[in-house]
């Protein structure tokens, strides 16, 4: 059996940077507000009449990705775009990738599974690589929130924590089985999917509904129960960790370097002080451009290997939770 290995990463964010102060003049909210509840000083959202989408966006990094990896787009035999702000209902963005890159007539799919988006879909590619089905498969994780939130008083709890932005990264089959991949680890739990949730557009929320709703309707912006989410959030992330380092025979001493879903600054540092890590063990960029969901995770990651914190033969652990509720973690040897 193969094993895959990351080797092009690449991110895309928008030019437009919205600060806490700004959205103070959206809404009843303030800088220490917001930063004592997530951490979060600015984030990066798509300006008014630019062409950037969740698509567009993870194409922009995509071809860096297939750059840095020193191949073609022609090179690339699959895509998988994790996304839960698609451009369309339906087809996904990852055949629009297919056409954007202008790539040949290869499969490609889309991960519905939000916050953990990455994760699924890093996870995916590994097992196509794995079986020997694929040398090079694109990653994709891109979101464009900012045009679906509620940017008033009402919604400030959940509006101040997103930001758009796009990751990606080429993996690439190799024979050596000490580096890459050395395994994922995934989880589910449907019986919460309405602590974290967007109800509409559905199919039973759908065109009829659409034209006649007003502006007391708020199906179609995000909840969040968020006291519920963090209480999750620290156990799942704590587990799904330690899950991944006992399958690798490992322990938290051996981690490298630990990126999490940048889903709020204060669940990070939880997890951080539980695996006693130190500052430059661990990589945040929430501070910078806020919880990008699918896509957080791979900026981040691209971030902090073109700072040099991720090295040669490194131990690599990611982890996210998020919406579904869904939660896993993936093991790598760098």
């Amino acid at each position: 059996m193969y094993n895959s290995k990351i080797i092009g990463l690449g991110s895309y964010v928008p030019d437009n940077v919205v600060t806490n102060d700004e959205l103070s003049k959206m809404m009843d909210t303030n800088d220490e507000w917001i930063q004592e509840r997530t951490g979060i000083k600015e984030r990066r959202w798509v300006s008014k009449g630019s062409e950037d989408t969740s698509a567009v966006m993870g194409a922009k990094a995509a071809k860096i990705a297939i750059d840095k990896a020193g191949l073609t787009k022609d090179d690339i035999d699959f895509i998988v775009f994790a996304t839960l702000s698609p451009d369309y209902y339906f087809p996904g963005c990852g055949v629009q990738i297919q056409d954007m890159l202008d790539m040949p007539t290869i499969g490609a799919i889309d991960i519905r599974n939000q916050c953990s988006g990455f994760i699924y879909a890093l996870s995916t590619a590994d097992q196509f690589i794995k079986t020997g089905m694929y040398k090079n498969v694109l990653v994709i994780g891109a979101e464009y929130h900012s045009n679906g939130l509620d940017k008033t008083t009402r919604g400030r709890g959940v509006s101040v924590i997103f930001g758009d932005g796009a990751g990606a990264c080429v993996l690439s089959r190799t024979e050596d089985n000490n580096k890459g991949i050395l395994s994922s680890h995934l989880h589910s739990q449907g019986k919460h999917a309405d602590k974290l949730i967007v109800k509409s557009p559905s199919i039973k929320h759908w065109v009829p509904e659409i034209l006649e709703s007003t502006e007391e309707d708020t199906s179609y912006y995000p909840f969040m129960d968020g006291t519920f989410v963090f209480k999750h959030a620290v156990v799942r992330f704590s587990e799904v960790i330690m899950e991944g380092l006992a399958a690798n025979n490992l322990n938290p001493n051996d981690i490298d370097m630990f990126i999490p879903h940048q889903a709020n600054l204060r669940i990070s540092q939880f997890v951080q002080h539980k695996f006693k890590l130190k500052d430059d063990q661990i990589y945040n960029n929430i501070m910078k451009y806020g919880n990008t969901t699918a896509a957080s995770i791979i900026i981040a990651l691209t971030e902090a290997f073109e700072k040099g914190k991720i090295k040669d033969n490194d131990l690599v652990v990611l982890a996210a939770f998020g919406s579904g509720f869904t939660w896993g973690s993936v093991i790598i040897r760098w």
